[in-house]
C-alpha cells in the first residue's frame, strides 16, 4: 500500500524516500497521488513564503525553494519539451532533441519566463492560493497518465506511467482538486474551481499537441505540463 506514495514522493520531490516495488500498478497509484504531493509542496512553500519579508525578495526565495524541493526536474522537462516543440520536428527527430543534455534558446527562455512569472505572482498570492496552484499543477500529470494516452518511447518514465490511471479516476481527481480550490480565494468561492477548470483545458490542449508531435508522453512532457499548470493556476488565482 505504501509503494505508490513512496514512488510519488521520490519521483516528484527531492525527498530521499526509499522506493519499494515499481511496476505499472504502483505507477498508477503514484501518478494518481501527484496533486496530493503538489498540495504538500504548496503547504511547505506557503510556510516559507509567510516566514519571509513580503515583496519581491520573499517571492523569489520561495520560488527558489520550490525548485530545490523538486530538484528542478519539472523545469528541465519544460525546457526539453519547448525546445522539441520549437524545432517543428516530429516523431523520433523531436524526441532526439529532448534527449540532448544541452538546452536551446527556447528552453532557456521558457525557464526564465516561468520563474519570473511565478515570482511576480507570489508577491500577491495568499497561502491557500499557493497550495491550490501547486496541487492544480500536478493535476496535469494525472490527466497525461490516463488510459488511452500512449508513451512516446518504449522505455523511460513515460513508458512506465503512460495509460495507467483509469479515466474515471482521473476525472474524479480533477473534480476534487477543483472543489478544494474553493478555499484559494475565500471571498470569491467560484474563482478557485474556475481557475482549475481553465488549467485543465490548457493542459489538455498542450497534451494533445505533444502527443501529436511526439507520438505520446515522456517524463519531460509531464514536467512541462506541471510547470505550465502551476504557473497558470497561480496567475489565475492572483488575478481572481
Amino acid at each position: 500500500m505504501l509503494d505508490g506514495p513512496r514512488l510519488a514522493l521520490t519521483t516528484l520531490t527531492v525527498l530521499p524516500v526509499r522506493a519499494g516495488r515499481i511496476d505499472r500498478q504502483v505507477a498508477a497509484r503514484a501518478m494518481s497521488l501527484a496533486p496530493v504531493v503538489g498540495a504538500l509542496l504548496g503547504l511547505a512553500l506557503a510556510g516559507v513564503h509567510a516566514a519571509l519579508p513580503a515583496g519581491a525578495l520573499g517571492a523569489t526565495v520561495t520560488v527558489a525553494v520550490g525548485v530545490l524541493l523538486t530538484r528542478g526536474l519539472h523545469l528541465d522537462g519544460l525546457a526539453d519539451t519547448v525546445d522539441a516543440l520549437g524545432s517543428y520536428r516530429t516523431g523520433d527527430a523531436a524526441l532526439e532533441i529532448m534527449k540532448k543534455p544541452d538546452i536551446g534558446p527556447f528552453g532557456v527562455a521558457a525557464i526564465a519566463l516561468t520563474l519570473l512569472i511565478q515570482a511576480a505572482a507570489l508577491t500577491e498570492a495568499g497561502p491557500w492560493a499557493i497550495v491550490a496552484a501547486w496541487a492544480a499543477g500536478r493535476l496535469g500529470i494525472v490527466l497525461a497518465c490516463r488510459r488511452g494516452v500512449p508513451a512516446a518511447r518504449p522505455e523511460g518514465l513515460g513508458a512506465l506511467v503512460a495509460s495507467t490511471v483509469p479515466t474515471p479516476l482521473a476525472a474524479a481527481i480533477g473534480v476534487a482538486v477543483a472543489a478544494a480550490g474553493v478555499w484559494a480565494v475565500p471571498d470569491r468561492p467560484w474563482a478557485g474551481p474556475a481557475v482549475v477548470a481553465v488549467v485543465v483545458v490548457v493542459v489538455l490542449l498542450l497534451l494533445r499537441h505533444a502527443v501529436r508531435r511526439f507520438g505520446g508522453i515522456t517524463g519531460d512532457v509531464l514536467g512541462a505540463l506541471t510547470e505550465l499548470g502551476t504557473t497558470l493556476a497561480l496567475c489565475g488565482l492572483v488575478l481572481a
